[in-house]
């Protein structure tokens, strides 16, 4: 079982050794952060949090059933009842259902918690994996897209009160 808490500075060490330890697992799916991320990460995490006040974005940590951080997941540009989502998680977690869980999880939340009507969410194209999590989830394809100069598809969700 898993578990979703929003972001919070006592996450930051965690978080970084988590996105240091996965860096070469995530760039073969998604375009990499680049040195600057992890370089500058104290102070990106801390401007996040402070973005996550005004309610523009809803950062969330994926935690192991032994309280490990095993992944994240996202709702950035949030306006209106809408916002886009993300996700990732790492190696050691992957192929046993978290992301799905995970994606399910953030779903139910934007709906009861957020009041958001609706989602998307952007994948390169050859991440198979990532589209079979945001299909188990409800999402469809409604178009084609670039993810840092890589071919992508976007997705869409309605969503519903459970």
């Amino acid at each position: 079982m898993i578990t979703l808490e929003p972001l919070r500075a006592e996450h930051a060490q965690a978080l970084l050794a988590f996105e240091r330890e996965n860096r070469a697992y995530f760039a073969r799916s998604v375009p990499d952060r680049g040195d600057a991320y992890f370089a500058e990460f104290a102070a990106r995490h801390r401007a996040l949090l402070a973005e996550q006040e005004s309610g523009a974005i809803r950062f969330h940590v994926v935690l192991g059933e032994g309280g490990e951080l095993i992944g994240r997941v996202n709702l950035v540009d949030v306006a209106g009842c809408t916002a886009e989502l993300g996700y990732r998680i790492g190696e050691r977690a992957a192929g046993r259902g978290v992301a799905t869980a995970a994606v399910g999880q953030l779903c139910r939340l934007a709906v009861g918690a957020y009041g958001l009507g609706s989602l998307t969410a952007v994948t390169t194209r050859d991440n198979a994996a990532s589209q079979a999590v945001l299909g188990r989830n409800g999402f469809t394809a409604v178009g084609d897209t670039e993810i840092g100069g890589q071919p992508g598809v976007r997705y869409r969700r309605l969503l519903t009160q459970a």
